[in-house]
């Protein structure tokens, strides 16, 4: 094929490999047009191309010889090669290359048509037996089914890697739910929020003013408020107004979909303080029983064995008061920040219930959390959701607990507790069987939860709680400037320039995250004789230059390239490759020995295009098997959010600052988190009015009704001191 510059060309090939994929779509790929002959071709309707899949563009010549496609079409292949290539690509599980050669070498051109009409003849291949015969009918069916999606969706833009998530979720129903229930899909397939569902439903046919478009425009509304803004419930005059600016109708039709909505009982309405509001129905069964079964604790008579003796000369008063107060009352909160003893404190906690002859849970949101948690107490701990006997296994010291019931325990210790959204801390409270303790121990001042509602805060306002507060900083030697610099934060103070903590300026979004990666990988490493692993980036939030995203490509770029002949796997947007550092950013209570859990971090230890397998040995040296199709349950680990850093801790914490990033993302209790997850030393780069920015800005309260349903008052947030100068400007690094 010889290109001119600007002429339009149709060409049908095999994709061999992707050279780039941009957040944005736009992708980058080599096209085997024959035997030999290789065409480079660009775009953002290559979106979703996988290698091995046969393709019809049509495009015009650039200047490099590159084809800049502007339509896209997937076909079957139709020649040996291209049937070669396909077959062994992967795309079809249970074929690898040489199989896909065995099967191409018997049946030649008519290979597909013999899987397709008669696949009893795949057992002339002499490696097909009827076990194997069986898969591949199987695979193939499957991968004709989400063909079949694809093709549909093609026409509107959407993602062939939807398409592979709508078959995983709906199988042979999916044809028939993008065409006549779109907006099924944004209930039941994760991933898939109303615009894409609202645009596959126009294209569908569905009509604009359509119920079911206006009730998934209401529940829309209600799940970004949960998602973005962590909102247990909105006022019914913001759902109005903000749905019906989304989709463009009368707002009495929203109003009419509300009614459906709560008839059908997925959203309930209530007068909370005088305001109509509306919640989502789990939102607000999870809020309602959590009230209920704290009361439930608190007045239940404590059934903690014998008369716990305080002893340990080395605690203060207000130390030894907590201690005093987990063993008294049947619920109580430990607060305080950074360097003040908490964990000191829950040690003593354990060891004097322990002397009583009491059983003792220690657990936290995350792994992270609660290894750390055993790691400071020298007890074992679990996480929330393995204590709830969520595919437990038994831990390798029985001592302190009931390891097949450890909710039987007299005393159950919950580190992390900012951390907890409602519904994790609706099923935690839930088991609590009647007489047992529960502590709580948090830093109320850290980020609330990722998921709805702010518990920890909401349960401090609570005046039938007990609790207390430890404010004297402990912390000397190693980590102190950390901690001094957390608490100045804290206070709206500009934290300042020390041996373990570093402001770097720079002003360009640009700039700052090339300064990121350039001290994580070079200045950081060559400084302290460290590796670039001990080093994590913590970013406010995904998107933009100084994002979790761009910054982690970055990195990943630097530490890992990909190496020419090494296997590598586009996802979307996302190369994996071994090496890589990982992360799960979803519960999955089917993988590993006891389920894998949000926030744990992992390296990609094997890749195998054949198989369409990705192992990941998780940090507890576990290792777990993800297919291709599950790789959005991953994320890099090179860089990542602050809010995915809660409840871990890290050597050495790099934050980008930038006004780019969003006024809402500098906030104080963000940059108070990421200064906390440091142990060793914290590097700030960025700008200086966006430090000042996330030192003044205090966060928004969360819409929530949890202290109401105590109270039945209407609690005021609290007022956070105003930024002060006390400690001086920022310096240099």
């Amino acid at each position: 094929m010889t290109p001119t510059m600007g002429s339009v060309t149709v060409a049908e090939g095999v994709v061999d490999r992707l050279i780039y994929v941009g957040a944005d779509g736009y992708t980058v790929a080599v096209l085997t047009t024959g035997e030999r002959s290789e065409t480079k071709i660009a775009g953002t309707v290559l979106h979703g191309l996988q290698p091995g899949e046969t393709v019809r563009v049509d495009g015009d010549w650039t200047t490099s010889g590159t084809l800049r496609v502007g339509e896209c079409e997937r076909v079957l292949p139709a020649t040996v090669h291209a049937i070669r290539r396909y077959l062994g690509s992967g795309l079809v599980r249970g074929i690898g290359r040489k199989l896909a050669d065995a099967i191409v070498d018997t049946f030649g051109e008519d290979t597909l048509d013999v899987i397709d009409r008669d696949p009893k003849r795949l057992m002339e291949v002499h490696q097909i037996g009827r076990d194997r015969m069986a898969k591949i009918i199987t695979a193939w069916a499957d991968q004709r089914a989400v063909r079949e999606v694809m093709v549909f969706l093609q026409g509107v833009g959407v993602s062939p890697a939807l398409a592979v998530r709508i078959h995983r979720k709906l199988g042979e129903q999916s044809l028939q739910v993008v065409r006549n229930e779109p907006y099924r899909l944004v209930e039941e397939v994760w991933g898939i929020g109303f615009a894409t569902a609202d645009t596959i439903a126009l294209a569908a046919g569905i009509p604009e003013q359509s119920p079911e478009r206006m009730q998934a425009a209401v529940l829309h509304t209600l799940l970004q408020a949960r998602t973005m803004g962590g909102h247990c419930f909105l006022p019914v005059n913001e759902v109005l107004t903000h749905t019906t600016a989304m989709v463009e109708q009368d707002e009495e039709m929203i109003r009419a979909a509300l009614h459906a909505l709560r008839r059908r009982r997925k959203v309930v309405q209530e007068q909370i303080n005088g305001r109509d509001v509306v919640f989502q129905a789990h939102l607000h069964q999870q809020e309602t029983l959590l009230a209920d079964n704290v009361i439930r604790l608190l007045s239940t008579p404590s059934s903690l064995p014998g008369k716990p003796k305080l002893d340990g000369p080395e605690l203060d008063d207000t130390q030894r008061q907590a201690v005093e107060m987990a063993l008294t009352h049947t619920v109580s909160i430990l607060t305080g920040g950074p360097g003040c003893g908490k964990s000191f404190t829950v040690r003593h906690i354990a060891k004097t219930a322990k002397a009583a002859g009491a059983k003792i849970t220690l657990a936290a949101p995350t792994g992270r959390a609660a290894r750390r948690l055993s790691e400071l107490t020298g007890m074992p701990a679990m996480t929330v959701h393995r204590m709830l006997g969520r595919n437990a296994e038994p831990e390798d010291d029985g001592s302190l607990f009931d390891v097949n019931d450890p909710l039987s325990a007299d005393l159950i210790v919950v580190d992390e507790s900012s951390m907890l959204d409602i519904g994790l801390a609706d099923a935690l409270v839930d088991k609590i069987p009647p007489g047992a303790h529960l502590l709580l121990v948090g830093d109320v001042d850290q980020l609330p939860s990722v998921g709805p509602g702010s518990v920890l805060r909401d349960l401090l306002d609570v005046p039938d709680i007990p609790r207390t507060h430890l404010s004297r900083v402990y912390r000397q030697g190693a980590g102190s400037g950390i901690t001094a610099n957390a608490v100045n934060v804290r206070e709206g103070v500009l934290p300042v320039n020390n041996p373990e903590f570093w402001f770097v300026p720079a002003e360009d979004p640009k700039d700052i995250a090339e300064t990121v990666v350039d001290i994580a990988t070079r200045r950081l490493p060559a400084a302290y004789g460290i590796e670039p692993s001990r080093i994590q980036v913590l970013c406010p939030g995904r998107a933009r230059d100084v994002g979790a995203l761009n910054i982690g490509r970055l990195l990943q770029d630097v530490l890992n390239p990909h190496r020419e002949g090494d296997p590598q796997y586009w996802s979307d947007d996302r190369a994996f490759r071994v090496g890589d550092r990982v992360m799960p950013i979803r519960n999955n209570y089917d993988k590993g020995k006891a389920g894998v859990f949000n926030g744990t971090a992992g390296t990609v230890t094997a890749l195998s295009l054949e198989d369409r397998l990705l192992e990941v040995t998780l940090e507890d040296g576990e290792a777990v098997e993800y297919d291709f199709d599950e790789l959005e349950e991953l994320a890099h680990g090179y860089a990542i959010t602050v809010h995915r850093s809660q409840g871990s801790e890290y050597p050495y914490v790099v934050v980008p600052l930038s006004t780019s990033a969003g006024m809402l993302l500098l906030r104080r209790n963000l940059l108070y988190t990421a200064i906390t997850r440091a142990k060793a030393m914290v590097v700030l780069v960025g700008q200086p009015r966006a430090l000042r920015m996330a030192v003044e800005q205090t966060g928004d309260r969360r819409n929530t009704a949890l202290t109401w349903r105590f109270t039945g008052e209407d609690l005021a947030a609290g007022v956070l001191p105003p930024l002060r100068e006390d400690h001086g400007q920022v310096a240099a690094f």
